[in-house]
């Protein structure tokens, strides 16, 4: 979890100037700037996004998260393995995990069948990948902290005694 009070700011928003988050942090744009700088050069920060609604964009890719078992290499671990799969252009994030399989992905494709090409041509054939198991993202309620749908109030109906 993030502890410094301005990465927190510019995780919740990176669109804030310097100006704005000076004032919420009581302290000099000059100083914010820095700071921001800093963390860009030491690669704290390592970059702007915008988190974007696939259904409201009309966005009709397809998105997998696969998890993958892998055979560790000696003096490697999973490390050197998980780098050549991250460097894929379908693999969005790679990430090392606790549980059944060691790697969690998630993969864009165009469609069902890029996302199946690539886990069977490319990901399955990899030496040191052991299995893999496909799961298809089908709605998005929230992604990156960030809510997509807004309830409009309470939608209860109201109880009488």
């Amino acid at each position: 979890m993030v502890t410094d009070p301005l990465l927190k700011l510019l995780q919740t928003n990176a669109r804030y100037s310097n100006e704005d988050l000076a004032e919420l942090l009581t302290l000099s744009p000059l100083e914010v700037a820095s700071r921001i700088a800093s963390f860009e050069a030491d690669g704290t920060i390592k970059g702007y996004q915008v988190v974007i609604d696939p259904d409201a964009a009309g966005d009709e890719d397809v998105c997998a998260f696969i998890e993958v078992k892998l055979s560790p290499e000696r003096g490697e671990g999973f490390d050197k393995l998980a780098s050549r799969i991250a460097k894929f252009d379908q693999v969005q994030s790679c990430y090392l995990a606790s549980g059944g399989y060691d790697l969690l992905l998630v993969v864009e494709g165009a469609n069902l069948q890029e996302v199946a090409a690539f886990v069977s041509q490319k990901l399955s054939t990899m030496s040191g990948v052991l299995s893999t198991a496909t799961m298809f993202r089908l709605k998005v309620y929230k992604e990156n902290g960030l809510l997509m749908r807004q309830e409009d109030g309470d939608k209860r109906l109201p109880v009488s005694p």
